[in-house]
């Protein structure tokens, strides 16, 4: 009896450890290994691991959205799970319920699952594609411009939702941008805009060394005012620019417009703590952007920190400063002087 006992103990033990092993999901390599080779799984279901792997989803993994999902996929026949994003994101839901985008968009139409970040990885310009897809960007001028001056330039250097949600902690963001190349001579092209740097191009330019060493120097992983001076200083920078952009660092999905938001004093003011918070993103690899901080004040040296980024009244350049001084007292020499002349010779005028 036993030894019965003893045989059936070991067969339980047999079972429950191999329980596991017949119903275990797959695990991401294994997934990546397919969905990462196009000819494999076809252009709508491809995922590109480096980009995913710096992703707010890749954490959890893929059986924490897709948890049906066995061994035998796809040869099982079995339709695969898919989480929604009220499971995890009832909260978020909830509030963008409440806006004027949930009739007309649903999540995926501006997050794509396998490629979601933060708002401090991704560019401004990132930010704005996603709204590019439905906002027309003329017909944005146009009806910003009717109460906006300047409104293609407003639209060009801030992300739709710092004005257009609930955004906290604005800052300003800055990016390397570069002179397009001549698609002949593969030059630099004079007289065209500025455009975004990508990982390729910057890493071309550091020498094979971290892309930040352009500007940060000593790799101490912050940048001073001296070095960004030293980077837009430097002729050998001459086809490189910094733009700013001011960027949130905690959105909302409420799509409204704050009343601050419709006074000019919300950035075009002098000193507040906000304007006064900058950092230089870096593009990676993957996608995303590495943020440096760098020395307070660096709006406040537009001559030489930031030629692409102006905020009236917060932006002060002493250079600037004293070339304004000297043409008002250019400008009153000849209405003082020919007064001052007029009043000591009054007595030979008569």
């Amino acid at each position: 009896m036993g030894r019965k006992i003893g045989f059936l103990s070991l067969g339980l033990a047999a079972l429950w450890l191999a329980a596991p092993v017949e119903t275990a999901a797959m695990d991401d390599e294994s997934c990546v290994s397919c969905h990462a080779d196009a000819g494999m799984v076809g252009d709508a279901y491809v995922i590109d691991p480096l980009r995913y792997d710096t992703t707010a989803h890749a954490g959890l993994g893929c059986v924490a959205c897709h948890e049906s999902v066995t061994w035998d996929h796809p040869d099982d026949g079995q339709p695969l799970s898919r989480a929604g994003c009220l499971d995890c994101h009832q909260d978020i839901y909830e509030e963008y319920a409440q806006s004027g985008h949930a009739q007309y968009a649903d999540c995926g139409d501006c997050h794509n699952p396998h490629l979601v970040r933060g708002p401090t990885t991704i560019s401004g310009h990132d930010m704005n594609r996603n709204c590019a897809v439905c906002h027309e960007t003329s017909g944005l001028v146009r009806s910003h411009g009717s109460w906006l001056p300047q409104a293609a330039l407003h639209l060009e250097m801030l992300p739709c939702i710092s004005c257009h949600s609930g955004s906290e902690n604005i800052v300003i963001s800055l990016y390397l941008t570069r002179r397009p190349l001549h698609p002949d001579s593969g030059a630099p092209a004079r007289g065209l805009p500025f455009e975004l740097a990508g990982y390729e191009d910057l890493k071309l330019l550091s020498e094979q060394e971290k892309i930040s060493s352009l500007i940060d120097t000593d790799g101490d992983g912050f940048i001073s005012l001296a070095e960004l001076r030293s980077f837009n200083r430097n002729r050998d920078n001459r086809n490189l620019r910094l733009k700013g952009m001011l960027t949130p660092e905690i959105v909302t999905h409420d799509f409204g417009i704050l009343a601050n938001r419709w006074d000019c004093t919300f950035c075009h003011a002098s000193g507040p703590g906000a304007m006064q918070t900058s950092f230089v993103a870096f593009p990676r690899q993957d996608g995303s952007f590495e943020r440096l901080a760098v020395e307070k004040g660096a709006v406040l040296d537009v001559l030489y920190g930031t030629p692409d980024f102006y905020i009236v009244g917060a932006t002060r350049s002493a250079t600037l400063n004293y070339i304004g001084l000297a043409i008002l007292a250019a400008g009153l020499i000849m209405p003082v002087g020919h007064g001052t002349l007029r009043f000591l010779t009054r007595k030979n005028r008569r």
